[in-house]
């Protein structure tokens, strides 16, 4: 990955704002995924999510823990959608290193550092990274590759 990819992670404007429900994408190609998960929060936030409020006013007046809540759901809705409807996988970074660097492989310290977690149910999997919503939106936390190797792992290298 290059180093844009490795600074990216989801970051949303300013709570309470006219933009709270806006990812902050700069230019390059993880804006495009970005902008894939940004369709899947506008989902949750107007049709899933149980406000009273109105439809604009649903996407306005969100906190900081009802962002990541969205970020949650339409992270696990997109994966759950790669998985076939049968399963999804998370993968996040722990300090164990789980991939010995080979003469085909350049350890960069994180790809070797990844965990997957498999689940078959898509609330589990939406509460689990809710749970671990700073592995995504973290600064530092390379949020969009971790999705990226999350999408691949849930769909399968075979699909």
């Amino acid at each position: 990955f290059t180093f844009e990819w490795t600074r990216v992670y989801f970051r949303f404007r300013e709570p309470y704002s006219d933009l709270a429900y806006a990812l902050e994408a700069g230019k390059g190609g993880t804006r495009t995924i970005l902008m894939a998960v940004q369709a899947h929060i506008i989902k949750y936030l107007l049709f899933v999510r149980n406000t009273e409020y109105t439809h604009l006013e649903r996407l306005c007046r969100i906190s900081r823990q009802e962002q990541g809540e969205a970020l949650a759901a339409a992270l696990a809705d997109t994966l759950w959608a790669a998985g076939g409807g049968g399963r999804a996988v998370v993968c996040l970074v722990t300090a164990a290193v789980h991939v010995t660097p080979s003469q085909d492989y350049k350890a960069d310290n994180f790809t070797e550092r990844i965990q997957l977690f498999e689940f078959s149910e898509k609330a589990a999997a939406q509460e689990f990274i809710f749970d671990h919503i700073n592995c995504f939106k973290g600064e530092g936390s390379h949020g969009v590759i971790l999705f990226l190797y999350s999408l691949i792992f849930s769909r399968t290298l075979a699909r």
